[in-house]
């Protein structure tokens, strides 16, 4: 991951710098920067969920839950409410919400749980 976010730099520094040694030397100055922001967010984020106030530790989980309701809705209840309305002869058409938006979130929360589950095999 670190990779593509280097990427373009590395791009930037082919163009307007000409040594080697010092594209490599700031290429990897680039790296250890990034790696020591990511270090700084875990630490923001372990005295987040220390913290003993529901509205600064639960945000992480109350996204995940609402998800997880809204996935369930959307795939399990909406369909069920949809065929007793219908076999009861109720012409009612259940509220639906722009499933693309919130598909961007839980595939962003997953993906980012799969990457960390990647790093974690690869030390």
């Amino acid at each position: 991951m670190i990779d593509k976010l280097i990427q373009p730099v590395g791009d930037i520094l082919d163009k307007f710098v000409a040594d080697k040694d010092l594209k490599i030397k700031l290429s990897h100055e680039l790296e250890k920067e990034i790696i020591s922001l990511n270090k700084a967010q875990l630490e923001v984020n372990k005295v987040e969920a220390k913290h003993n106030n529901i509205f600064v530790s639960g945000w992480r989980p109350f996204i995940g839950w609402c998800c997880g309701l809204s996935l369930t809705y959307h795939f399990i209840l909406e369909p069920i409410i949809q065929y007793i309305l219908i076999v009861n002869g109720v012409q009612f058409e259940t509220p639906e919400f722009d499933f693309s938006q919130l598909s961007t979130i839980v595939m962003a929360m997953l993906g980012m749980s799969t990457l960390r589950t990647y790093e974690k095999t690869k030390k």
